[in-house]
């Protein structure tokens, strides 16, 4: 999709069940090997009462959402805020959604509204820029 495709009020998601691979393989790739993440014994001992899924890990989603659907290939992260509002943990299915808010067609920015819910219940809120690239 090019920028001159984009209307506000446009939006698309993406579901992905969070797997025990997921939370290892995000482990492994960025390095954060923060116990509550890997250790149920440590977990449980928190205010989470078990293991949760690194926040990263289900904001990435939001990624998929911009990467391959909206706007999709080729456009590029500028910006992204985020609020974590509650944990996701292993079988929670996570759905990204973006919606257009705002465009700018002088930058060809777009901005979008970024959520990640499990069960209706929001777990990430935030805003995204990206830059769209245009018509030749």
């Amino acid at each position: 999709m090019v920028f001159e495709d984009i209307a506000i009020g446009q939006s698309a998601e993406f579901t992905k069940t969070v797997t025990e691979a997921d939370i290892m393989g995000f482990a492994d790739i960025s390095g954060d090997r923060n116990p509550v993440h890997l250790d149920e014994a440590y977990a449980q001992s928190t205010p989470f009462k078990g293991r949760i899924a690194h926040g990263m890990l289900s904001a990435a989603f939001i990624s998929t959402v911009f990467g391959m659907h909206l706007p999709g290939p080729g456009c590029i992260y500028v910006a992204q805020s985020l609020k974590f509002k509650a944990p996701v943990r292993i079988g929670d299915a996570v759905t990204a959604r973006c919606e257009v808010i705002g465009l700018a067609p002088e930058k060809r920015l777009a901005t979008f509204r970024t959520t990640c819910k499990v069960a209706g219940r929001t777990v990430i809120d935030g805003e995204a820029t990206l830059m769209v690239p245009g018509r030749a």
